[in-house]
């Protein structure tokens, strides 16, 4: 089934969920359209084309809080046509959301989510029109919710997961998960839950062997202050494969906010893992802590930012929607992740650094083990009261172990926007790429320049 009929089947079943959801929502868009200049298009090292690509699309978020129904759904939507025809037209789509349906209050829901993204299909090429896929992955299924006295409560769950690929069969895979959850409030901003979860993950394409049982046991403790807040989670994950191998280790995730007077504010996340693509897909760090699952989508602006490494809202030129650095497949690795953000904020002038470090080591094959540092910086000056001015540089250092390729990519630009009105706006960026890399045929340059105008509802 195609990517996007796959989508169109989750947001249906969302949608049937309760009738009454688009009248008593709250629905935020925009629509824009865009026209990207590219020296390089198929980033190649040695057989440059230059090529004009018009992007229009829209993104939208819907929040609803009923007491029927709850969701929090915001995505992008958007179409890429290659005006000298080097590459075929593509139609993209970015979506993070969340529905629950409170079928007996405090008893029993049904909740839907969806994450929906564009991925490479090779990590080891670059990130050229042909190299880019479509993928899914759709969690359902029931709570049954309980209650043990005044502060504490239990709920236990089952969930259907599917995730799909456009071309890549190896990340297509049918999962069912179970978990059990006892919740502790320890005051009115502080929570402890204890958690335990079994997940049984069979690949479409893959040999039996390759199946396998997740198990995990951990705590949770979550705290939300004024200017500090805090998530988590501290346990093990216990993997067995069909073909008899087992392998255990521990498990952390967190996500951590400090805003020590209004202009600064700092935030810390990282992971400590055994994960798969879809696993890290679902449990990226900054999302699943605080379960705002859209703000992993560019919401109202769509080009507001996004990169891999986070810029705190800078755009980095180009369009609404980025590529992913996943690598797609039914390998299971251990990462190991810290991800950093700091803002500083004048009347005038914005400031944004976000380091980062991942580590995968691979458990069955070792082709993809790698390590990746990057950082990002933005710096933004209000001209005026409706135009600003950003300059943004990103910087990434890719190693990968089994074959002894260093890839160093940097990405340097400017971007200039205003807000004409309440509804209008019109973005101007340039900017130019940079990678050397040790491996024949995949360094390249190249020089973007776009322009693009938004109208938001």
């Amino acid at each position: 089934m195609p990517a996007s009929s796959r989508l169109a089947r989750a947001i249906v079943i969302a949608l049937s969920v309760s009738p009454a959801v688009t009248v008593a929502g709250t629905l935020d868009y925009s629509l824009y359209a865009g026209l990207e200049h590219s020296n390089n298009i198929a980033l190649s090292s040695n057989n440059p084309m230059s090529d004009n690509v018009l992007t229009p699309g829209g993104t939208f978020r819907f929040t609803q809080m009923g007491s029927t129904f709850q969701a929090n759904v915001a995505g992008t939507f958007e179409y890429r046509k290659y005006l000298k025809n080097n590459f075929d037209s593509q139609a993209q789509t970015q979506l993070a959301g969340q529905g629950n349906w409170t079928i007996a209050p405090d008893r029993l829901d049904f909740s839907i989510e969806d994450y929906a993204g564009v991925q490479p299909v090779d990590q080891l090429a670059s990130d050229s029109p042909d190299n880019q896929q479509q993928t899914n992955v759709l969690v359902l299924g029931p709570t049954l919710r309980m209650r043990f006295g005044n502060a504490a409560r239990g709920q236990f769950e089952l969930r259907y997961i599917n995730s799909y690929a456009s071309r890549v069969d190896d990340f297509d895979s049918s999962r069912g998960m179970a978990a059990f959850r006892v919740y502790r409030d320890l005051n009115p901003t502080d929570q402890l839950s204890a958690n335990v979860e079994f997940q049984r993950v069979d690949w479409d394409h893959q040999p039996s062997d390759a199946n396998y049982d997740r198990k995990e046991a951990f705590l949770r403790y979550t705290s939300t202050l004024a200017h500090f807040d805090a998530d988590v989670m501290v346990g093990g994950t216990r993997l067995e494969f069909n073909g008899g191998r087992n392998t255990s280790a521990p498990l952390v995730r967190m996500q951590v906010g400090w805003q020590p007077t209004p202009r600064n504010a700092f935030t810390v996340s990282g992971v400590y893992q055994y994960a798969d693509a879809a696993q890290d897909i679902i449990t990226t760090p900054g999302a699943f802590a605080t379960g705002d699952v859209a703000d992993r989508t560019q919401v109202i602006d769509p080009f507001g930012g996004g990169n891999s490494f986070g810029n705190g809202g800078f755009g980095t030129g180009g369009s609404g929607i980025s590529t992913g650095s996943a690598v797609i497949g039914s390998e299971v690795y251990k990462e190991r992740r810290v991800e950093a953000t700091w803002n500083w904020r004048s009347e005038r002038v914005t400031l944004t650094v976000s380091p980062s470090f991942n580590k995968l080591r691979y458990i069955n094959d070792g082709t993809f083990n790698q390590t990746d540092r990057g950082v990002s910086v933005g710096i933004g000056y209000r001209l005026r009261p409706t135009l600003t001015l950003s300059g943004f540089a990103t910087a990434d250092k890719v190693r990968y172990d089994s074959f002894d390729r260093k890839d160093s990519t940097v990405r340097l630009g400017l971007d200039l926007r205003q807000q004409v009105d309440q509804h209008w706006s019109w973005h101007v960026s340039a900017a130019r790429d940079r990678r050397n890399s040790t491996a024949v045929g995949q360094d390249y340059r190249e020089t973007q320049i776009f322009v693009g105008v938004v109208y938001r509802r």
